[in-house]
């Protein structure tokens, strides 16, 4: 396994975990956007924490 083949996993487990949204759909994103999902679930995360 290659690093981005297992930074692609944890983006998509990330977002599955967050979102629920199915393997499908977040595959079908393109990268960047999917990045941009990630990005937004951290600040989310960040926020609800208090940090």
């Amino acid at each position: 396994m290659t690093y981005a083949t297992e930074r692609l996993y944890e983006e998509v487990a990330y977002v599955a975990y967050h979102f629920h949204w199915p393997l499908d759909s977040i595959l079908d994103l393109e990268h960047p956007e999917r990045l941009q999902y990630v990005a937004q679930i951290a600040r989310l995360n960040t926020l609800a924490s208090g940090r």
